[in-house]
């Protein structure tokens, strides 16, 4: 007696096709999920690299602010050396301007920091005290920010965001350290507090302008 061929049935069949089907689908998004995951950690490591650039040059200009007025384009007013307005806005003087072509320059340079456009932008001046075509040249350091807020704060804790501030008392107010918060996301608000350099302030507080 011969025996009977044991064979697949089409139910079967269709079961089986069905769970590789899903098996694959399962398998297909747990991959997507994967690749999309690598792809946000590597453009969120890349927006913090550029965030901390950021940070990395406005510190630099922070550390090196000079207690250097300067002289405005139209001859009658003097800029103080620490700028801070309510806009978002910081302007100062530096020292450190390097110079490897030994240029017939000053070693210090007048730096600013503005919200434009929803960028952070610094701007410089090739020349320290201003003439009517001193234009100054500006770099993007972040885009997409939301918002930017520069505050000193002065030898007696308290908060400024407009600077320099009015003599009270008689009493001179002193910057100790400039605050930075930018809003940018995906991180939200960035804080950074840089002490004010007191020794670099005490250098030329009475230094007469560039010809």
């Amino acid at each position: 007696m011969m025996r009977r061929q044991q064979a697949f049935t089409l139910i079967e069949i269709l079961v089986a096709l069905f769970i590789f089907a899903l098996v694959a689908l399962i398998s297909g998004q747990l991959l997507s999920r994967t690749i999309s995951a690598q792809d946000h950690l590597q453009d969120r490591g890349g927006r913090l690299a550029m965030v901390h650039r950021a940070m990395q040059i406005v510190q630099r200009d922070v550390l090196q602010l000079s207690n250097r007025s300067i002289r405005s384009a139209d001859d009658f007013e003097r800029l103080g050396p620490l700028l801070v307005d309510t806009d978002g806005f910081i302007e100062m003087t530096r020292v450190g301007w390097r110079n490897p072509l030994m240029h017939r320059r000053s070693e210090l340079q007048r730096v600013s920091y503005r919200l434009e456009d929803s960028n952070l932008v610094r701007g410089y001046w090739h020349t320290l005290d201003r003439g009517y075509d001193a234009e100054p040249a500006f770099q993007t350091l972040l885009e997409d920010v939301d918002r930017v807020e520069f505050y000193v704060l002065d030898n007696q804790g308290q908060e400024h965001k407009l600077w320099p501030p009015q003599v009270q008392d008689g009493q001179a107010t002193e910057p100790a350290a400039i605050i930075l918060r930018i809003e940018i996301a995906p991180f939200g608000v960035v804080e950074r507090i840089w002490q004010v350099p007191s020794a670099k302030l005490g250098e030329t507080p009475n230094a007469a302008p560039s010809p």
